[in-house]
């Protein structure tokens, strides 16, 4: 089955925010998953574009997301996409959906001057790590902390 790989638009937006639902369950973080379709639809495609996406679909429809942002490289002095989240739907995982939807966003890095493309996976998520390494070539990034401020501790620190 060939996958194809297209840019989303407003139209995906139910699709868009169904996958990071599904995406959440996986993860076991469905608590957190608090964003709507509106919120999906004025960021993505509102006035200001916080992030992109692509779909990937074959002939019996959407099979997976991936939605990135641009960075920066201070070391580089180049921009970076960061993937935010990789979703495949579970029959469709292991059939090259993913690999396409990463290679998709290889080719806009590169086509774009990135130095670097970034991403995160959880720890106990060994298919996915696994799927990194082997297939895509990517190395883990062991030296590095991850760090958040959100809600509360985001709204009391700016107040400080």
């Amino acid at each position: 089955m060939p996958v194809n790989v297209r840019k989303a638009d407003q139209n995906d937006v139910p699709t868009i925010h169904s996958f990071i639902r599904q995406l959440a369950v996986y993860e076991k973080l469905e608590h957190e998953h608090v964003g709507t379709e509106d919120d999906l639809r004025a960021t993505l495609f509102g006035e200001t574009t916080f992030a992109h996406v692509f779909i990937a679909s074959d002939e019996t429809g959407d099979l997976g997301f991936a939605l990135y942002f641009f960075n920066y490289s201070t070391f580089l002095s180049k921009p970076g996409i960061y993937l935010e989240d990789l979703f495949v739907v579970p029959e469709a995982r292991g059939k090259g959906v993913g690999k396409a939807l990463l290679k998709h966003l290889a080719k806009t890095a590169v086509e774009m001057g990135c130095g670097r493309v970034s991403w995160s996976a959880l720890k106990w998520n060994t298919s996915a790590t696994d799927f990194y390494e082997k297939a895509v070539g990517a190395r883990r990034m062991d030296g590095w902390v991850g760090f958040r401020l959100q809600g509360e501790s985001l709204t009391k620190f700016a107040s400080s």
